[in-house]
């Protein structure tokens, strides 16, 4: 979750000065936001879709960061 939040940071701030700024143009108010960027949330599908169409990005481009496999073996 830490490289997701890592990432939508990034791309948020390519995108929008703050985050007051991603609520004034989303359906998200700040503090909702907020908890994906500091990796507190688990966003749903529906919740993906709003942020990429906030941002004007397909959504795949929010999961488009290093993630090691290895390290977070869900099997065990």
């Amino acid at each position: 979750m830490q490289s997701f939040s890592e990432h939508l940071k990034e791309i948020r701030k390519e995108k929008y000065t703050s985050m007051d700024a991603v609520a004034q143009n989303s359906v998200f108010d700040s503090s909702n936001y907020n908890k994906y960027e500091n990796g507190k949330g688990n966003p749903t599908i529906e919740t993906i879709l709003k942020m990429a169409s906030a941002f004007k990005i397909p959504p795949k481009e929010l999961f488009d960061f290093e993630f090691d496999i290895e390290k977070y073996k869900i099997d065990e």
